[in-house]
């Protein structure tokens, strides 16, 4: 059974979220909050496996209540941030606080709960478009790299490196095997690799270590 928190301070959303969940059968919601605060309180009180967060509350936003809980919780429950994204400039900065990536709040039922069951196995969901579009949006065409990050860049090797720049892209496990005429097996042990050594906790983080680090450009 996954455990679901559900943070929104929209209680109409809140129920149907909680009556899609429950229907599921694979699931269980755990508890709701209507602000990041409570949301903090409840995810140490409950320990749910997911929390669904919406990004724009009053008082604590869910940007802050992600940095929160994961202080709180450094191994605690996966974040999946809800947002309607052209009205939410702070996305990205969520990924970077510790979601393990961000859904719209028009997602279809059936995706919603794919999307949080595999994000429960300890993956990540990453909507490479949209994602890009905030990557751009945020980090700009003319940004130098870090240098620490490009530093970290260098211990990968050659092939781990255009897995990295593919996972970038938005590819999917399949896709990157079949540009790169290798199995799916391999190439999730390159990810793996890849994760370990550059200290990342999922492909999100891969997605955007790779703009700052200069992998991939924005607009590229």
């Amino acid at each position: 059974m996954i455990h679901v928190l559900l943070v929104d301070d929209q209680a109409l959303l809140r129920a149907g979220l909680r009556m899609i969940l429950e229907n599921a059968g694979d699931m269980a919601v755990v508890g709701e909050a209507e602000d990041g605060a409570a949301a903090t309180v409840l995810a140490v009180d409950t320990t749910p496996d997911v929390v669904l967060m919406d990004i724009r509350m009053p008082e604590v936003d869910g940007l802050e209540a992600t940095r929160r809980i994961r202080a709180s919780l450094p191994d605690g429950p996966r974040i999946l941030i809800l947002t309607t994204f052209d009205l939410d400039e702070y996305v990205y900065s969520a990924l970077r606080a510790g979601a393990s990536g961000f859904l719209l709040k028009d997602t279809l039922a059936a995706d919603l709960l794919s999307a949080i069951r595999v994000v429960a196995k300890g993956d990540a969901i990453v909507a490479p478009p949209i994602t890009r579009r905030l990557i751009e949006r945020h980090i700009g065409t003319s940004g130098d790299p870090l240098p620490r990050t490009e530093a970290e860049l260098r211990v990968l090797t050659e092939r781990e490196r255009e897995v990295l720049e593919l996972i970038a892209r938005g590819l999917s496990n399949a896709e990157i095997a079949g540009r790169l005429f290798l199995t799916e097996g391999t190439v999730k042990g390159h990810v793996s690799r890849i994760l370990s050594k550059l200290a990342l906790r999922d492909r999100v983080q891969a997605v955007i270590f790779s703009y700052e680090c200069g992998l991939v450009r924005a607009g590229a």
